[in-house]
């Protein structure tokens, strides 16, 4: 009796794809200005922050559903940066949890 094996979907992070991503970050990086004014409405830029995180898990599930573990990767990791990022503002209370948020 022989084993038939099931041959999973390989998955690598490609330079092209890591290009393609420092690109985009480094861009993103280069057009950012600091604001020294105005008025921040927190309530309205946690919803924001945390429905964009919302927004890019369902991403993350979505490809990696369509066998595209790389593009999920990706997602994942930018939804985590998004709560990181609303947890080190304060727009979110996570209790000091510095396991899952880059707090304290």
């Amino acid at each position: 009796m022989s084993k038939s094996k099931v041959s999973k979907p390989k998955a690598a992070i490609t330079k092209a794809k890591l290009d393609k991503y420092f690109t985009v970050t480094g861009k993103a990086i280069k057009k950012v200005k600091l604001v020294s004014k105005g008025k921040v409405d927190f309530k309205k830029a946690g919803e924001d922050f945390l429905d964009m995180a919302k927004r890019y898990y369902e991403d993350a599930h979505y490809f990696s559903k369509k066998g595209d573990l790389v593009t999920a990767f990706a997602a994942i990791n930018y939804a985590h940066g998004w709560l990181d990022a609303g947890a080190r503002l304060g727009l979110f209370d996570v209790g000091h949890d510095n396991k899952l948020f880059t707090v304290d």
